[in-house]
Parts: C-alpha cells; sequence; structure tokens
C-alpha cells in the first residue's frame, strides 16, 4: 500500500519535472482535498495507507494539475482572510497580493460604523465579502460587468452567510445610480495586452475579462479613478491593486482627480502594489 508520506513525495516530484511552481504545497492541498481534511494534519497521517479510491481521483487531479489546470479549481475553493471562499472559471483566482490589500484597508482606513463601501469589479467577492464579514454594521457594494462573477460571489456570501451585501451588475459605475460610498475598493484589469503569450499557463483559466486592461494594462484605472473619485463622500478613500510600473500613472491620475494623501503601498515582493487616496 502507499502512504500519504509516499504520495506526497511522489506527486511533488511530478510537478516539479512538469514546472509547477510550489509543488510540494500544491501536492498536499491535493491530498488534504482528497483525505477531507488541512494541510498541516497530513503531517499526523504520513504513515496512513491510501487505498485506491482516494488513489485514484488523486492521479486525476495530479495529471490536471501537471497540464495547468489551477490547484483552486481542482479543490474547488481558496483560502483568503480566515475564510474559504468557492473558486472556479467565472472569476479570477484571487491572489495573496489581494490579500495583503484587503488587510492593508481594515487596519489604516478609518470609516463611520455604518460605512458605505464599494467593491467595484469584484470577481469571485474576496475582498468585498471580507470586508463585509469584519465590518457587519457596514454595507457593502460588489459590482461586476460580468454575471457569472456576480452570480460566483453571491454563492461565496451565502456559504459564509453574510447579509450586509448587495450585488449590482454595473460597466464600472454605470448601475449605481448617484450612490456615494466612504470606501471604494478595486482589483480591476489590469495586465498589458502584450504580456498575454508570456503569462503563467494557469492564467488561461482565469476569465479574460478580469485580467487584460488593454495595450499597457491601464485602460480601465484610467475610466475608473475619476469616476471613483467623484463617487467618494468626504473623507471617504479609494484603494487599488494594480500591476508592475502602473504606480506614477495611477498617482498621477488620483492626482488630477482631485485626491489627497495619495501613496501607493507596496506589497511583501516590494512591488508598489497598492495606490491609496482620500478625499478631503
Amino acid at each position: 500500500m502507499t502512504t500519504v508520506l509516499e504520495t506526497l513525495d511522489k506527486g511533488t516530484a511530478y510537478l516539479t519535472k512538469k514546472g509547477i511552481e510550489d509543488a510540494r504545497r500544491n501536492m498536499q492541498m491535493l491530498v488534504a482535498h482528497q483525505l477531507c481534511c488541512t494541510r498541516m494534519d497530513l503531517y499526523l497521517r504520513f504513515d496512513q495507507a491510501l487505498e485506491e479510491k482516494d488513489l485514484a481521483p488523486l492521479r486525476e487531479m495530479l495529471k490536471k494539475r501537471g497540464e495547468g489546470v489551477p490547484v483552486q479549481h481542482l479543490v474547488g475553493s481558496v483560502f483568503f482572510h480566515k475564510r474559504e471562499f468557492k473558486s472556479d472559471g467565472r472569476g479570477l483566482i484571487p491572489r495573496p497580493e489581494t490579500e495583503e490589500l484587503a488587510e492593508w484597508v481594515l487596519k489604516n482606513a478609518t470609516l463611520p460604523q455604518a460605512s458605505a463601501i464599494l467593491d467595484m469589479g469584484c470577481g469571485s467577492g474576496v475582498l468585498g465579502l471580507t470586508l463585509a464579514a469584519e465590518k457587519p454594521a457596514a454595507q457593502v457594494v460588489l459590482a461586476d460587468l460580468s454575471p457569472d462573477a456576480l452570480a460566483l460571489s453571491a454563492e461565496n456570501a451565502k456559504t459564509l452567510e453574510i447579509a450586509n451585501v448587495e450585488f449590482v451588475a454595473s460597466d464600472l459605475f454605470s448601475g449605481l445610480g448617484d450612490r456615494s460610498f466612504d470606501l471604494i475598493v478595486a482589483n480591476l484589469p489590469y495586465v498589458p495586452e502584450a504580456d498575454r503569450n508570456s503569462l503563467a499557463k494557469e492564467l488561461a483559466y482565469d476569465p479574460d475579462l478580469a485580467l487584460f486592461g488593454g495595450p499597457d494594462g491601464m485602460d480601465l484605472i484610467r475610466r475608473f479613478v475619476p469616476e471613483a473619485a467623484n463617487r467618494l463622500l468626504p473623507g471617504g478613500w479609494l484603494a487599488l491593486e494594480i500591476g508592475i510600473d502602473q504606480a506614477a500613472e495611477t498617482e498621477s491620475l488620483l492626482r488630477a482627480a482631485g485626491l489627497t494623501d495619495i501613496r501607493t503601498i507596496k506589497d511583501l515582493s516590494g512591488i508598489a502594489r497598492f495606490p491609496v487616496a482620500r478625499r478631503a
């Protein structure tokens, strides 16, 4: 019989050969999913023998992962700021950088208790739903152009029992009437079209609508910033996630829109990733 440890070792070697980054962690996630346990639990089960009923689906998942199918799609979920969210092809797979943005906002953005919050381009909803869960007195609007993404967000809200949210189909602010907000967060498409052929193969499973932002990745951000500035209540915050080398132009857009306290926070890799600003 093959043990858990032997399965982990063989699967890790296979994924490494296939060029999968962080192969050991990927294999741990697949085995933990199959055994309905956590990755930490695996350390206590190294000597456990695996039966064919577990090995057969593991082999199938391992093959798909080696072909580039994201591990989040194979296990059907992703952890984001203490919670487990459903993840599939309807929305962008949440990145660790977006979790950093959520944590920065929760720690640093001073808001009224009953604040109005907007997550623009919500995708699977991880950002807006995290803010709603951590600020239960707030009312959070999750907006997206994609009906599929909104459906995924709504499923996550229902599963996590987060009720202080509203879902709006909208091309930027077109579906939001004249509403204003104390906080607007956005992780809009910012990948340059020129980078399409050089992206990791896992990104092919993300919706194009959630990835590409025109020739230099800035098309939607250029539209968004002036509109967002006009939707902020006095003292309101605007916080974005952007791509590499997009900070200087984004800060210029924020200044041109009349916002103050403008700065770009670096992510854990040292990349200027999160422009933030306020309305005076």
